[in-house]
């Protein structure tokens, strides 16, 4: 009879003024996800899960497997491997590697990253795996590995093939991957430009030359998928991934994508709740030798929010009381649940502040006989 669950609503100071929300964010682009580095938040999506043929940026994929033979300790940069005349005959974009000629893998690897060249990706391909099939397939399977649910790669390049697909959301776990394991080759991404063979080739992302903190990652063309790209910066030690493609044009491209990576870097902000032991509510307690005890987040949260979020954080106190004692510090009572602006809610343990102590015997049976003949006890 003493049980009753109690919420109450705690609303931190975090107000911001306008409506720049994730849900009024536009874009031309036919498939998009913007995700935020660190935490994994989803910072915007449009059609993230539909299948759309990956162009060039199918390449991000072949140098993830190419560097981890390298990491394995498989494969060198000094290795060099001989060009065939499939690699030398092929369309599209090209590093002009020279068919019979050995090309060097650190070669080879700028050749498909900066000048976004087929005929690198298939030497390195045949390098690795024999032949460009089976290379294809390997990158189906690591693809697998990573989480990419809705990939299928049939070639090394991207060139299209109406069973190489990808989405907008498996491109981005790929590049979290890239980042994450290959820090040290990731750099190659950021490399604005490449002289092979006396031909000098500017990288084909436009982020990297628009100042506003980018570092990678590739873009892509076909008449198919329209034009695409993944990028990502960091800007005060923040980083955001960023997917786009089926845009109509090189120029399209250039302003979604600066503009898009922009707003992901710049209106967001970490907000840190509960790290100064702010005492959140007080409980009434039974059976103590204290009235009350007050309650405080378990733990620390980092929040990343929108600076121009119209809405509040809200923390939602839940526990049952009374409460009896003895309790505690630190002894977890319920639980604080934190509302984000356009994100999920956060759970945390709420916990006593400090310790109350059970009642002495003879008082423990004063107020249970008190309760008994008047209905009223003492808390």
């Amino acid at each position: 009879m003493f049980k009753s669950v109690i919420s109450f609503l705690f609303t931190v100071a975090l107000m911001f003024s306008g409506h720049a929300h994730a849900e009024s964010l536009t874009t031309k682009a036919k498939q998009a996800i913007i995700v935020d580095y660190n935490t994994g938040r989803i910072l915007f999506q449009k059609n993230a899960d539909e299948r759309m043929p990956t162009s060039s940026m199918s390449k991000v994929m072949s140098m993830y497997v190419v560097f981890d033979a390298i990491k394995r300790g498989d494969l060198a940069l000094d290795d060099e491997f001989v060009v065939s005349e499939k690699a030398w005959r092929k369309g599209g974009s090209k590093m002009f590697i020279e068919v019979g000629k050995k090309v060097k893998v650190e070669d080879l690897i700028r050749g498909v990253i900066i000048q976004s060249g087929n005929d690198a990706t298939i030497a390195l391909a045949e390098g690795l795996a024999g032949s460009e099939d089976a290379f294809a397939a390997i990158l189906t399977r690591k693809a697998k590995d990573l989480g990419m649910k809705n990939s299928n790669f049939m070639n090394a390049s991207g060139w299209p093939d109406a069973e190489h697909y990808s989405t907008a959301r498996d491109l981005s776990i790929l590049a979290k991957a890239v980042i994450d394991d290959f820090p040290k080759m990731y750099g190659y991404y950021s490399e604005k430009s490449f002289t092979f063979n006396k031909i000098k080739q500017s990288n084909r992302n436009p982020l990297l030359f628009a100042g506003i903190g980018a570092d990678g990652m590739k873009t892509g063309h076909t008449e198919a998928g329209g034009y695409g790209l993944i990028g990502t910066g960091v800007k005060d030690g923040r980083r955001v991934i960023m997917v786009l493609n089926g845009m109509d044009s090189q120029k399209m491209r250039k302003q979604e994508s600066i503009r898009l990576l922009q707003w992901g870097l710049s209106g967001f902000k970490t907000v840190s709740l509960f790290k100064d032991a702010q005492i959140l509510d007080s409980a009434p307690v039974y059976l103590g030798t204290r009235r009350s005890v007050d309650l405080q987040a378990g733990e620390g949260v980092d929040l990343l929010v929108s600076k121009l979020s119209a809405g509040d954080i809200k923390v939602d106190v839940e526990y049952n009381a009374p409460i009896k004692a003895p309790i505690e510090k630190g002894q977890n009572l319920g639980i604080v649940k934190v509302s984000v602006p356009d994100g999920e809610t956060i759970n945390v343990p709420l916990v006593a502040a400090h310790s109350v102590d059970e009642m002495s015997f003879f008082m423990r049976l004063v107020t249970k006989a008190r309760l008994l003949t008047t209905g009223k006890g003492a808390f």
